[in-house]
């Protein structure tokens, strides 16, 4: 349907995708207020239209506090083995906490809708996000009751020598 969406039968997963469009862009006053405010509707048809045409959305928002932030910060920095993960940049992301909390707020509230809901799962404890996504996977997978595709072609009678 579009470039960037799964086709019938597949699976796709997105990191932010279309949210830093009304998250990143608001917080740094990058474009005009107006711009990024008409963004929720637009993201809100988006979802429709790909949900209207089969499409099942299951969106979640990984919440994590800034004690947990600032821990594990810290922890790419202490082992050498997660260095690679650390960016000097994460640090001035982090002086912007409070102005993110606004934008999440809002872009949760005005894009959970009844056909694309956003999923809050706490992520402080791992296991406990791990098992929240997965049960949400599985609920959705249910719901979906997804079976191969039958074969394009006759099969019987094919032996294969």
């Amino acid at each position: 349907m579009h470039a960037r969406t799964p086709e019938h039968g597949e699976l796709g997963v997105f990191n932010r995708s279309h949210y830093e469009d009304v998250l990143v862009v608001r917080v740094h006053d990058v474009v005009p207020r107006q711009v990024w405010r008409a963004r929720y509707d637009q993201i809100n048809a988006f979802e429709e239209l790909l949900t209207a045409n089969g499409t099942t959305i299951v969106k979640v928002f990984l919440h994590i506090s800034k004690e947990e932030q600032a821990r594990r910060l810290q922890a790419r920095l202490d082992n050498p083995d997660k260095n690679w993960k650390f960016n000097k940049g994460d640090l001035a992301e982090r002086a912007l906490w409070d102005d993110y909390q606004v934008a999440y707020e809002d872009a949760l509230t005005k894009t959970s809708t009844k056909h694309a809901p956003w999923n809050l799962v706490p992520a402080d404890h791992k296991w406990y996000r791990n098992w929240a996504v997965s049960r949400l996977l599985i609920e959705a997978f249910d719901r979906i009751d997804p079976h191969y595709p039958p074969p394009v072609d006759d099969l019987s009678g094919i032996v294969i020598s």
